[in-house]
């Protein structure tokens, strides 16, 4: 079953036995020929100095989307609203503390707004999409990005 909506998402992951979720944005521009990546800070404690897409955790009670559009507001200062791809992909993972979680990554078109970093990050960079093997994106940020790529 391919799920058409956010609610089919969380249920098939629900089903999975996944109750705790995150969010992240292929952000692209120039009708997909680049994408945004983010370089975080050499002191997180996530993938400290890592390459990363835009996302983060979905809040208890938060929607998915809902997650998604907080986690840029607060990653690359993009406000509004989301005119999401028709594409998400999804991971699962386990978290630092253990728990079992499911990313579902959207592809987001670039407003052109200025990209304003949050405290997390140090510095972004725009790459051509069929280049984003040369990142050192985590290997499951990479498969979402190959299939986007692929779509």
């Amino acid at each position: 079953m391919e799920p058409k909506n956010e609610k089919e998402l969380v249920a098939l992951a629900r089903a999975d036995g996944i109750g705790r979720f995150s969010a992240g944005a292929i952000v692209h521009r120039h009708d997909g020929d680049e994408i945004l990546l983010l370089r975080r800070r050499s002191d997180d404690t996530s993938y400290p100095g890592a390459e990363s897409l835009p996302s983060g955790g979905v809040e208890p009670g938060e929607g998915i989307l809902e997650g998604l559009a907080r986690e840029l507001r607060e990653e690359i200062g993009r406000t509004g609203p989301l005119p999401l791809d028709p594409f998400a992909v999804w991971f699962d993972y386990v978290s630092r503390s253990g728990v079992r979680k499911r990313q579902f990554t959207f592809a987001l078109p670039h407003d052109g707004a200025a990209v304003v970093l949050s405290e997390e990050h140090t510095d972004f960079r725009w790459i051509p999409a069929h280049r984003f093997g040369d990142s050192d994106l985590t290997p499951q940020v990479k498969a979402a990005v190959r299939e986007w790529v692929g779509t």
